[in-house]
């Protein structure tokens, strides 16, 4: 099966899950909700969420989504999934407590196949 992930505040994903319907403020500047493949994910943990706590991944089947995913170039030259509206809570298929190991490194479930290091 094919995924994308998203970084989330917990908080956030609590209120979406009773509200069934995932925004950030990604959504209100951007017009679309950031994410990315599996392979790409260590880039954009080290990027933009170090030394930040309270966080989850949401593993998300586009086959379930509401809202359009499409995948666009970044500033970088990489190509990036971007969902053009809310995410609904059902097509989120798996929720990855995220945090880091006593060397700050973060670790992501063995069968992602991905450890992410500092």
């Amino acid at each position: 099966m094919l995924f994308i992930l998203h970084v989330a505040d917990k908080n956030n994903w609590k209120r979406a899950v009773k509200e069934g319907l995932y925004e950030n403020k990604s959504l209100d500047i951007n017009g679309y909700i950031h994410c990315s493949d599996p392979s790409q994910i260590t880039k954009v943990v080290h990027k933009n969420f170090k030394n930040k706590e309270d966080l989850e991944i949401l593993v998300i089947d586009p086959s379930k989504l509401e809202s359009i995913v499409k995948y666009e170039k970044s500033s970088s030259g990489d190509m990036y999934p971007h969902i053009y509206g809310p995410i609904n809570t059902e097509a989120v298929i798996r929720t990855i407590d995220f945090s880091t190991n006593s060397k700050g490194d973060f670790l992501l479930p063995e069968d992602l196949g991905i450890q992410l290091n500092k």
